[in-house]
């Protein structure tokens, strides 16, 4: 290890990345696009647009490395299928409970991020992770205490979204070290696209569904503003700070839903979604301003 380095920067590229990332759930309600189809169509916008913009000789330099496209492919195998059990676990068992068991994910970075990363345990992720933990039980309190389906299959997608969500994050904060952020971001996408390409053809089959002009508005939308420009601000704010402080402030992902939830659809706000948030932020407050830097590592990339 070379040092150590605190930087502002990286915690408003996550947090914000996570505060964009909520309003997708409101936008994906004002839409008739069967679920999968719609992720395929957002991560093809999104990674069109940052290719773009983004693709130069050093970015098609690291895609061909063979030492790291067996790790970027198995990152979008980790994301496509978080993915894709947090919509099984969703139709199986109640939002709630699903999301629920998505966000626990963040519980198993802490414990063993320390260990694969050879990184120092940061005393302060423990109080903060179970302020956001309460404030997340306090949000989906309502949802949870009158949960109507509650399946062994429901619960198990969701315990593996959780699962899956984590080794997503610690896989990409490996990469991190080595290859610049918007390389990762695109690689996501692409990849995303591809192993979500054949439910999504089933899915548009099965269904008859046509595509509209308003539903071709919202999804320019999620791939633009949501897909992106967050995936590329996550990627590079995880390379700069700790994955479970990353972790962490991903709970305001569920925090500014709701807001997003009154403005796009006129839904009203809960005493419990307020109490709830208000944990939140206290837990992304205690880590970015008592965390532990991020600790830099010998060969880390230089993003340029």
């Amino acid at each position: 290890m070379t040092g150590a380095r605190r930087d502002t920067l990286g915690y408003t590229f996550v947090g914000a990345s996570f505060v964009i990332f909520g309003a997708i759930g409101a936008l994906v309600r004002m839409t008739s696009m069967p679920a999968s189809t719609l992720i395929v169509a957002r991560m093809v916008i999104a990674a069109s647009l940052v290719g773009l913009i983004f693709v130069r000789r050093p970015l098609l330099d690291e895609l061909r490395d063979r030492r790291t496209v067996g790790w970027l492919c198995l990152m979008g195998a980790f994301s496509a299928s978080t993915l894709l059990l947090y919509f099984f676990a969703l139709r199986l068992t109640d939002v709630a409970i699903g999301t629920f068991l998505m966000f626990t994910g963040p519980v198993y970075v802490a414990l063993v991020a320390p260990r694969l990363l050879h990184q120092r345990t940061d005393r302060i992720v423990y109080p903060a992770l179970g302020l956001a933990v309460a404030g997340m039980l306090a949000i989906l309190l309502p949802g949870l205490t009158g949960a109507q389906r509650v399946s062994v299959a429901g619960v198990a997608c969701g315990v593996a979204t959780g699962v899956l969500y984590a080794a997503y994050a610690l896989t990409a904060k490996f990469l991190t070290r080595t290859m610049r952020s918007v390389t990762i971001a695109l690689s996501e996408m692409v990849l995303d696209a591809v192993f979500l390409l054949p439910l999504a053809v089933w899915q548009v089959a099965d269904t008859g569904y046509r595509l509209t002009r308003h539903d071709l508005i919202v999804t320019l939308v999620l791939g633009v503003v949501c897909t992106a420009l967050p995936y590329v601000m996550y990627v590079e704010g995880l390379r700069r700070i700790r994955v479970e402080h990353a972790s962490i402030l991903g709970f305001l992902e569920p925090v500014s839903a709701p807001f997003y939830a009154l403005v796009l659809l006129g839904e009203a706000t809960t005493a419990t979604t307020v109490v709830g948030g208000a944990l939140i932020v206290a837990a992304g407050v205690l880590v970015v301003a008592f965390g532990s830097p991020e600790e830099a590592q010998a060969g880390e990339v230089v993003p340029t």
